[in-house]
C-alpha cells in the first residue's frame, strides 16, 4: 500500500468512526415530545366537593382523563386560569407552596376537610412572563376552588406540579382569547394549559331555584348548550368572543364574564392540527349550570 492509499484508507476510516460516535449521541437524545393538549373544563359543583368517584360520574371523568394524560405525555405542569381569581390585570402565581384556598361559605364542616397538596413551579410559571411580560408574577394567591377541586381528581398524587393565571375581570373578551394565543409555546414546553369555568354560570339564578328546594332545569340550558357546542366544534371564535350579544341567550347563561372568559383561553390555544373532544357533556346536576368540557389535542 502506498502512502497516498494509507492516507485515504485513513480517512475513511476516521470518516466511519466519527459517524459511529455522533449516532451513539444523537440516539441517546430524548425524543421531540407531543404538543401538549388544553383543556376546558368545569371545576363541578362545589356541593359536590366531598362525593366520591363512585358517586360523582363528572370527577370519574377527570380521574380517568388524568390517567390517560400521565400516560401519553409527558406532563411538566398544568396552568390553570380560573374563573375564581379575579384580578385588575392578569397576574401569574409563581409560589412554589401551593396553598389551599376554601373561596366558599357556609358549608358543612367536612367541605373544609377535604386536603389537596400539590406543589407550583416557579420555573415553569415565568415562562408565562417570558411569553408575556404584561402578565405580572406574584406569590399572593394558590388554588382555589376553581382550581384543587377539579385537580384532586386529575392528578390525584399531586405529583404533578399546578399553578395558576388570573383574569383580568374588566378586560375585553377578545383580550383573554389573544392571551390565549399568545401562551401557544407552552404547549411545547410540557405545560398542560386549563381553562376551568362554566359555559353556562347564573348564580343568582341558581340560588333562587335552591332557596326553592327545586333543582330542576329552567328550560333553556339544552338550547344554549346545543348552540355552543356548535361554536364550539365549528371554531366560530367570533361568536364565542361575542357572547354576550351573538345568542339571544348569551347574557343570561353569563351574566359575569368569571365563568366563561375560561374558554377563550383554551380556543386561543388551538392549533390547525388539533381537533376537539368532549370527555364531559352529560345534562347539568344544577339548573343555569353546565359541566360540558372538552380536551383539544392532536
Amino acid at each position: 500500500m502506498n502512502r497516498k492509499e494509507f492516507i485515504h484508507n485513513a480517512a475513511i476510516l476516521s470518516t466511519m468512526a466519527s459517524l459511529s460516535s455522533f449516532k451513539s449521541i444523537t440516539d441517546k437524545l430524548p425524543q421531540q415530545s407531543k404538543l401538549m393538549p388544553v383543556l376546558f373544563t368545569s371545576h363541578g359543583n362545589p356541593m359536590d366537593i366531598p362525593l366520591s368517584r363512585e358517586e360523582r360520574p363528572f370527577w370519574k371523568k377527570l380521574f380517568e382523563l388524568g390517567q390517560v394524560l400521565k400516560r401519553d405525555f409527558d406532563v411538566k405542569g398544568a396552568l390553570v386560569v380560573s374563573a375564581h381569581w379575579n384580578t385588575r390585570g392578569t397576574f401569574v402565581n409563581i409560589s412554589n407552596e401551593q396553598k389551599q384556598i376554601y373561596d366558599y361559605y357556609g358549608f358543612p364542616k367536612e367541605y373544609y376537610e377535604v386536603i389537596y397538596k400539590a406543589n407550583g413551579s416557579p420555573e415553569l410559571a415565568q415562562e408565562v412572563t417570558k411569553l408575556v411580560p404584561d402578565v405580572k408574577e406574584t406569590t399572593d394567591w394558590g388554588l382555589d376552588h376553581g382550581a384543587w377541586p377539579m385537580l384532586m381528581h386529575l392528578f390525584q398524587e399531586g405529583d404533578v406540579p399546578v399553578f395558576q393565571m388570573s383574569i383580568h375581570y374588566h378586560a375585553s373578551p377578545d383580550y383573554h382569547y389573544k392571551l390565549g394565543q399568545q401562551l401557544k409555546e407552552l404547549r411545547k414546553k410540557g405545560i398542560l394549559i386549563i381553562g376551568s369555568g362554566s359555559l353556562i354560570h347564573n348564580l343568582q339564578l341558581i340560588g333562587q331555584k335552591m332557596r326553592q328546594g327545586d333543582l330542576s332545569p329552567l328550560g333553556w340550558e339544552d338550547e344554549y348548550d346545543a348552540w355552543l357546542k356548535k361554536q364550539i366544534d365549528s371554531r366560530n371564535v367570533k361568536d364565542l368572543i361575542n357572547y354576550e350579544t351573538s345568542h339571544k341567550l348569551g347574557k343570561l347563561a353569563a351574566p359575569t364574564p368569571d365563568h366563561f372568559v375560561p374558554v377563550l383561553y383554551s380556543m386561543g390555544l388551538l392549533d390547525s392540527k388539533d381537533h376537539i373532544e368532549y370527555f364531559y357533556e352529560a345534562p347539568s346536576t344544577l339548573p343555569a349550570f353546565s359541566e360540558r368540557s372538552f380536551i383539544i389535542k392532536q
